[in-house]
């Protein structure tokens, strides 16, 4: 992993600065006003950026345009530099056309004839398959890997295991675990107070919070009140709309369109355990696995627009452990994680007390001090 996979954790910069496809931004701020989880309106990257012109990367909306260029910078092991001269500085110019941004035109317009010719137009090959963190794919396998610990990788879509619980089960489990489903159906709000602890030593001392609203309404928010100039980072969800504030990110502040709005939507029903079985559907129990020293459940369901998101379950505490969005792109999913530990007892409810959100373009760890249950949280919180 290059540095800078590590080092941009700390600026919660916006995914992936637009690079590869060779971008200039035609209008630098996004629509001020919210739009709705389906607005069909939303802006697609090819008219709000200059010189988008893949066939499939044009027609997606803004922000699921950033989470692909983070697709295409974790396949290569790339930063934006790589593509955009100068880029991480002021002198960064986005529509200067390098050899390898004309090759990466080409490669997303293969990845799509592949699919559509071979698979039906089911995403069976992504920048991933061949590259795998390279920016030249190998060809020939090492004999030590072929006589090594079996590849680690797992499928994005998990398959129905047997002989283990059922959802509802698992689900049951994870809410008594919590608390209990009377328990649970009097959290109404809460805000959670903690600190940043940043990442590989950079990005610590900064005050966190997490100011949730039930059924769907979520703040989650970084602030520097000794160094100012780093900017305050904020991600909303209102019930509705969303938008995501990151000061040193190319857009500064974007909405939140397609299926980056559902992985927003599902982070704000996750801050309510009582909620869980009906967040998604078509719910999918995969075979047991293991994440550090826990022997997990993992449990899948699906949303609208082919999002995906898998749940990793205790199997003895049944307490949630991860979880593991899928948003869509045309060139691969664009994961985003969560960690979650430390679970401690509020007023015989529990919550994680350590926190971890990792995305494409970094990393985010945190560690709560404080919860706060059913406070009254001023609406207009929720507004810009």
């Amino acid at each position: 992993m290059k540095f800078w996979q590590k080092s941009l954790a700390v600026t919660t910069a916006a995914l992936a600065i637009g690079w590869l496809a060779g971008v200039e931004l035609a209008d630098r701020a996004v629509a001020q006003t919210p739009a709705p989880a389906a607005a069909p309106a939303a802006q697609k990257a090819g008219t709000a950026f200059k010189n988008v012109t893949t066939s499939t990367l044009k027609e997606i909306t803004v922000s699921d345009f950033l989470g692909s260029m983070g697709v295409m910078a974790a396949a290569l092991g790339y930063d934006c530099a790589d593509c955009h001269p100068s880029a991480g500085s002021d002198k960064v110019d986005w529509v200067f056309d390098t050899p390898k941004k004309r090759t990466a035109r080409r490669m997303v317009e293969m990845v799509a004839n592949i699919n559509k010719t071979f698979f039906g137009g089911a995403q069976m090959v992504t920048c991933w398959t061949c590259h795998h963190g390279r920016d030249t794919p190998a060809t020939t396998i090492a004999l030590d890997t072929l006589y090594s610990a079996p590849n680690p990788e797992h499928n994005d879509r998990i398959t129905a295991a047997q002989g283990v619980p059922s959802a509802t089960q698992i689900f049951d489990k994870y809410i008594a675990a919590m608390g209990g489903a009377q328990k649970l159906g009097t959290l109404q709000s809460y805000i959670a107070t903690g600190t940043s602890l940043g990442y590989e030593g950079l990005g610590g001392g900064g005050s966190f919070q997490i100011i949730a609203k039930a059924p769907d309404q979520r703040i989650t928010e970084i602030k520097f009140k000794d160094h100012p100039e780093r900017g305050d980072s904020t991600r909303v969800y209102t019930g509705k709309a969303g938008w995501i504030k990151s000061p040193r990110g190319l857009l500064g502040e974007y909405d939140l369109t397609g299926s980056e709005l559902d992985g927003a939507r599902l982070d704000a029903l996750l801050s309510f355990p009582g909620q869980i079985k009906t967040d998604l559907t078509s719910w999918v129990v995969g075979a047991p696995d293991t994440i550090g020293d826990h022997d997990v459940y993992p449990v899948q369901g699906s949303g609208p627009r082919g999002f995906l998101a898998t749940l990793y379950f205790d199997t003895k505490t049944g307490l949630l452990v991860r979880m593991v969005r899928y948003s869509v792109s045309p060139i691969g999913h664009i994961p985003t994680q969560v960690d979650y530990d430390d679970y401690r007892d509020v007023n015989g409810i529990k919550f994680p007390f350590a926190y971890t959100f990792s995305w494409l373009d970094g990393r985010d760890q945190f560690k709560i001090n404080d919860v706060k249950i059913n406070t009254t949280i001023d609406p207009a919180r929720f507004t810009k």
